[in-house]
């Protein structure tokens, strides 16, 4: 899969795994031809390996290509180009692509959890209704959201002593502050993981709105009620909001400026 990163020509960020999410997450940019080309080839290599009807992990998801979502570093118009990646991914491999964030036309849920709802199994006998492809799922592949969207801090914060029963009620209290108004948890996205083949337990986090909330603040938070965590940036993070992620170790590489 990594050797399939290089071909297309575009700059890699980010790429990493692990046994219990069953996941491979990658960050890459260019000239849209080469993230195009970069995209197409990881896809060739991951869709002939991977079958959803055996595949298992912590984290949820739908499809072998779970979510694409793209992000416009400059100023420019990347939504046509969006639309014709996800309407050529659904083509060219008889695979049910949904939009979502930027994307979605008003069809469907624009959210990603709406959209995950049931997981790869939820799809399988039902009709869908996606915006590209076939109107029933890949038995292989499953489906696929693809979609413009915001920038956003995917993070982790890793718990050698805490229980699962714990770390899920922590993420539950942070949905339910969200939910609830409290400014200090506004637009993240949380889960409650296990780890069994590091003997740890997980708080999984979206920060959809880095600009208001605090990577440290949240670290913080969690480790009030469960002691000492072990953060963990996946992906890119923007140089603006380095400030606010002291604790989060990271590259060079997942810097974005």
């Amino acid at each position: 899969m990594r050797g399939a990163l290089r071909i297309g020509g575009a700059t890699v960020h980010y790429d990493g795994s692990d046994p219990d999410h069953n996941r491979m997450v990658t960050a890459f940019s260019g000239e849209q031809a080469r993230v195009r080309d970069t995209l197409f080839a990881v896809a060739d290599v991951a869709f002939d390996r991977i079958d959803m009807r055996s595949h298992e992990g912590v984290h949820p998801r739908i499809g072998a290509l779970d979510v694409c979502p793209f992000i416009s570093l400059e100023s420019g118009d990347d939504a046509e180009f969006v639309l014709e990646v996800a309407a050529d991914l659904a083509s060219t491999y008889d695979l049910p692509t949904f939009l979502y964030e930027k994307s979605e036309t008003g069809k469907h849920a624009a959210d990603l959890p709406s959209l995950r709802k049931g997981q790869y199994e939820g799809l399988v006998g039902r009709p869908l209704d996606p915006d590209f492809g076939p109107k029933v799922y890949n038995p292989k592949l499953g489906a696929a959201v693809v979609g413009l969207r915001d920038w956003l801090i995917a993070m982790n914060v890793n718990f050698s002593s805490a229980p699962l029963s714990q770390v899920r009620q922590f993420a539950l209290e942070i949905r339910r502050l969200r939910d609830g108004g409290d400014p200090r948890f506004t637009g993240i996205r949380a889960l409650g993981l296990p780890l069994a083949s590091r003997h740890i337990t997980q708080v999984s986090l979206n920060l959809t709105k880095p600009d208001v909330t605090s990577p440290d603040a949240i670290v913080a938070w969690l480790e009030d009620r469960a002691g000492h965590g072990e953060p963990e940036l996946i992906g890119v993070i923007r140089a603006r909001d380095l400030a606010n992620a002291v604790r989060m170790p990271w590259t060079a590489g997942q810097v974005i400026p």
